[in-house]
């Protein structure tokens, strides 16, 4: 019979997993917030926001009153790049008051082959920056237009690049959790990004895992052009990762960790729109193979659903094995529960919640091979037909083998 070997690899699966893969399940790396009069009297370098911004009326006068209320005491600027938006967008960025003459609110242009449509608006962003900000000490801040910002958040980020001479500072933003949908389904997206980029890994010179938060990505200007600025990315459908693999790789020191002091307030009231999140970049994710998607397929039912069928429908040894691999699975999910105030009953549903995620998965598959490519923002984009280079492809599908292997203990 196949059920007690069955039950032995996924208990061994999860064993390795909790003991040897970048202690995925912790709820940190939280930094500590630093205060600008922290930093009074030091030589504080030059900071740059850049924020991409298309169709974000929303949110845009929160996140740019936000940044323009940073209590930092060295030069800031605050870029906003509106990305061809139809409904208002640069007209309410240019309403925020701004007493210290610090934004900069700018018309993108029309999209060139080759370019995702948010990497060209980083692009120009990051380009007035340059122009704003020749010194090379300083740094750029990429953000979102839908995240707000406390005061001493950016004061913290530099004071962590500056003292861990680290390249690129990158946090997960809190993220809505007050929907029934949200409250199901957003934590184990934080959950499931921490497992595919182990933060302590990502945090690890000595490891090739390389991951970023794409809501928080404070970058060196030199780092920045060690790997031939925005423009060596501009493909990426997945940009955050993509950077963070680049400054790694070239040599950089990172951090990637959860963030205290920046907030997204896009909401996902209803299970459908978390779909479209997921499905919007998943099967980017496997690098548009059909062989890594059948493989995470199975991954994901060995991971989360053969221990609960296992622990509730055998009996004897390969029911205990079971039960003790969906233990340690809720167990792992537990800090991240916590951290969104959630009941650690939710993890009885893990099995579920992974059903909903590998199907989602499936339909980013099947949206691809019906030429539907990925959309976001009414903008549809393809499988990048010689917009990416060959080795950013054979760096992409690294990147992906190593979150599904582990190939390093952290």
């Amino acid at each position: 019979m196949l059920v007690l070997p069955l039950s032995i690899l996924t208990l061994v699966i999860w064993l390795g997993l909790i003991f040897c893969h970048g202690r995925f399940w912790q709820a940190g790396p939280i930094l500590r917030p630093v205060r600008g009069a922290q930093l009074a009297g030091q030589k504080c370098p030059e900071v740059c926001v850049v924020v991409p911004a298309r169709d974000e009326a929303a949110s845009v006068v929160r996140c740019v009153g936000s940044l323009l209320a940073q209590d930092y005491p060295g030069e800031l600027h605050v870029i906003v790049v509106d990305d061809n938006s139809t409904d208002g967008t640069g007209r309410l960025a240019r309403s925020v008051p701004d007493p210290r003459g610090r934004l900069t609110v700018m018309k993108g242009k029309s999209r060139p082959p080759g370019w995702s449509g948010k990497l060209w608006a980083v692009s120009q962003g990051v380009a007035r920056a340059r122009e704003l900000m020749p010194d090379s000490s300083g740094f750029v801040l990429l953000t979102d237009a839908d995240i707000t910002h406390d005061p001493r958040h950016v004061s913290t980020l530099v004071a962590k690049a500056e003292a861990g001479h680290l390249d690129q500072v990158s946090e997960m933003v809190e993220l809505n959790c007050a929907s029934p949908a949200e409250r199901m389904l957003v934590p184990a997206f934080v959950f499931f990004f921490t497992l595919l980029y182990p933060f302590a890994s990502v945090n690890n010179p000595r490891s090739r895992v390389a991951g970023a938060a794409g809501g928080t990505v404070l970058v060196r200007w030199s780092a920045l052009a060690r790997i031939g600025g925005i423009e060596s990315l501009r493909g990426a459908l997945i940009d955050d990762c993509t950077l963070a693999a680049h400054i790694k790789h070239s040599g950089g020191a990172i951090y990637l960790g959860h963030s205290c002091l920046a907030r997204s307030i896009r909401p996902y009231p209803d299970p459908a729109d978390i779909w479209r999140m997921v499905a919007r970049t998943a099967y980017v994710q496997l690098d548009y193979s059909p062989v890594m998607l059948v493989g995470t397929i199975i991954g994901m039912i060995l991971l989360w659903i053969v221990p609960m069928q296992l622990a509730l429908f055998s009996h004897g040894l390969p029911c205990l094995l079971g039960a003790g691999a969906w233990i340690m699975s809720m167990a792992s999910y537990t800090p991240t529960l916590r951290r969104f105030r959630q009941s650690p009953a939710w993890a009885m549903l893990l099995p579920a919640i992974a059903g909903f995620y590998m199907l989602a998965t499936i339909g980013s598959a099947v949206d691809h091979h019906r030429g539907r490519g990925v959309v976001w923002k009414s903008r549809a984009y393809t499988e990048p037909d010689g917009a990416i280079s060959t080795s950013m492809r054979a760096e992409n599908s690294a990147t992906v083998m190593n979150r599904t292997m582990g190939d390093d203990v952290g």
